[in-house]
């Protein structure tokens, strides 16, 4: 399963995405993450797992991952 989240900064310590939500950002079922930026100059950009997306782009806790999915449960369902 996919899980969707954003980019929430609070401070743009580098002054180019602003604040606020920045990016969107999908977490694939094999561990890669998506992101895409917001803004005038929107790009998307791919990370190995999200602890690198984390480090490069949360400035010290300045930005933050917010989920938009819940977190996925191990439990079997029933039917297709």
């Amino acid at each position: 399963m996919t899980r969707r989240f954003h980019l929430e900064r609070d401070t743009d310590v580098s002054g180019v995405s602003g604040t606020g939500c920045v990016a969107d950002g999908v977490l694939w079922p094999d561990g890669t993450v998506t992101l895409r930026w917001r803004g005038p100059r929107a790009s998307t950009v791919h990370w190995e797992n999200i602890t690198d997306a984390e480090a490069v782009h949360g400035h010290g806790g300045q930005t933050r991952i917010v989920w938009d999915d819940p977190e996925p449960t191990t439990e079997k369902r029933n039917g297709p």
